[in-house]
């Protein structure tokens, strides 16, 4: 099978395995319904509970999967092309850490408890503040060090001020709360949610989906790339930006959720090949179809503990990030 033919069948399996996967975390839950029932009370306007489960409870949960999913996936792979660096994922930047350190904030003060939609305003504009610090570290250069030297200092200094958060806390329920948080979640999301970080993650989509050709370019070196006309620093800008507004937003809605961007480039890249142009569609669905996935497992493997989301990516991805690094250690040997 040639090269082409293989990559389009990867993405018609990624997109049929994408839909009924979204199907699956309609369906799934404590209670328990039929697939054709479940998606009749979705349009329904009856006032049962199983039409209010479906249309406030499972909806907004599954949409929210499947788009952090896509969204993890598909700027792991752009971060790991710019910055040409395996290891690379979203939360490099800092991006993730200030969001949620916002997020805490609001918990903290507690005007979570007064205003909901403080919260993710307040880990949105966090994400946003990192970025422009990140820039600002960075200077006039182009080069990626000063970048991830910048996102490795600010995701230390979050991590140091979520910490004293936790330190200082007036109650240990206060704690609690900021503690269930970071360990990132879909659980009791709402259509609200899902208003809040669309609009952000489509513009962060949009800069980072049209990055191939400038990624497939810079695979040969940044001199190569610029000899091929393309611009580094408008390169940059969508990169780190389009990160930015995406992952932001889903940090704002869900927490920290972690290891998917770092694990779901490495997973595709075995079945379409290296290019960014090919790897980062396919980055997106296996983002959505991996997250989705966890998500329907914390509700079956302990359907009465909560089991959080963030924490089973991180069982997951943890062993396979060593496996990386022992991998990187060798071929460099």
């Amino acid at each position: 099978m040639s090269e082409p033919a293989r990559y389009r069948l990867v993405l018609l399996v990624l997109v049929a395995l994408t839909a009924a996967l979204f199907l699956a975390s309609l369906a799934i839950g404590p209670m328990a319904t039929g697939l054709l029932d479940s998606l009749r009370a979705l349009f329904s306007e009856d006032a049962t509970a199983i039409v209010l489960i479906m249309q406030e409870i499972r909806l907004p949960r599954a949409i929210l999967g499947l788009m952090i999913g896509a969204t993890l996936g598909l700027s792991g792979a752009v971060l790991q092309g710019y910055l040409r660096n395996p290891l690379a994922e979203p939360g490099l930047l800092g991006i993730s850490a200030s969001a949620s350190l916002g997020a805490v904030i609001a918990l903290y003060s507690g005007l979570a408890a007064v205003v909901p939609l403080s919260l993710p305003a307040f880990a949105l504009a966090a994400s946003f503040v990192a970025v422009l610090l990140v820039r600002a570290m960075a200077g006039s250069a182009v080069g990626t060090l000063a970048i991830v030297l910048g996102g490795v200092a600010l995701t230390s200094f979050a991590g140091a001020m979520t910490s004293l958060a936790l330190n200082l806390s007036p109650n240990p329920f206060a704690a609690l709360e900021i503690l269930f948080w970071m360990l990132g979640s879909l659980a009791d999301r709402s259509m609200s949610d899902v208003w809040i970080a669309a609009p952000f993650m489509l513009v962060g989509w949009a800069m980072l989906a049209g990055l191939g050709r400038s990624l497939d370019a810079l695979t040969l070196g940044a001199d190569a790339a610029r000899s091929l006309g393309v611009d580094m620093r408008r390169l940059q800008f969508l990169a780190i930006f389009g990160t930015a507004a995406s992952v932001g937003a889903a940090t704002a809605v869900a927490g920290a959720i972690g290891f998917v961007g770092l694990v779901v480039p490495h997973l595709m890249r075995p079945l379409v090949g290296s290019l960014p142009s090919r790897l980062l569609p396919v980055s997106a669905l296996g983002g959505a179809c991996l997250l989705m996935t966890a998500d329907i497992a914390t509700r079956l493997v302990a359907p009465g503990r909560d089991l959080k989301l963030g924490v089973l990516t991180a069982l997951v991805g943890a062993p396979f990030f060593l496996w990386l690094v022992w991998q990187t250690r060798r071929e460099a040997s």
